[in-house]
């Protein structure tokens, strides 16, 4: 059991017999009213979102969940197969649980999985991956006065914004949590 000021983005609850996982917490006090808790929570078997209101002094209910490292190896019919990076065995865990993170998913990247009773239950990328541009429009030349952005296709499908002197081959740093653009990889 935790207290309601506890609470933190990733973290897994059990609210009113339901497991949830916490998407948004943040501490609320207005004035002199009492300060509490007001948390975005998604419901793990069903996929809803819902916004709760706790009060500072709640007890809240912490599940057993063991966090491990795997590493994405590809995706199939059945799902995405990741190998567990100290006992080389594999598991497929369905695009459910992976959600957007597929758009930055590439063989060998590293990625940690939350695991209750068995059951992959959240999924979550580094902060940062390096991906290769497959396509991207050519530079327009005399057009760099100011900074511009282009549309580029990574590797996996996803589109970011890049800068003009961006090409097709190159590999860019890609923040997975905002999904922007940070600079070039170095080889």
């Amino acid at each position: 059991m935790i207290k309601a000021v506890e609470l933190r983005k990733g973290k897994t609850i059990i609210h009113d017999g339901d497991l949830f996982i916490v998407h948004e917490a943040s501490h609320v006090a207005k004035g002199n009213k009492r300060s509490y808790m007001q948390a975005r929570l998604k419901n793990f078997k069903q996929g809803n979102v819902i916004d709760v209101r706790f009060s500072v002094d709640d007890r809240i209910e912490v599940p057993y969940v063991e966090g491990k490292d795997y590493e994405f190896l590809y995706e199939d019919a059945t799902g995405f197969v990741l190998m567990d990076t100290q006992t080389y065995d594999q598991i497929t865990v369905t695009e459910d649980v992976v959600g957007s993170a597929k758009d930055y998913l590439s063989p060998n990247c590293k990625v940690s999985c939350q695991i209750l009773d068995g059951a992959v239950i959240s999924f979550e990328l580094p902060n940062v991956v390096v991906l290769q541009i497959t396509d991207t429009p050519p530079v327009v030349k005399g057009a760099t006065a100011s900074a511009q952005l282009k549309d580029a296709t990574l590797e996996t499908g996803a589109k970011v914004k890049v800068p003009s002197f961006v090409a097709p081959g190159d590999k860019i740093r890609v923040d997975t949590r905002t999904g922007e653009y940070l600079d070039r990889a170095k080889e």
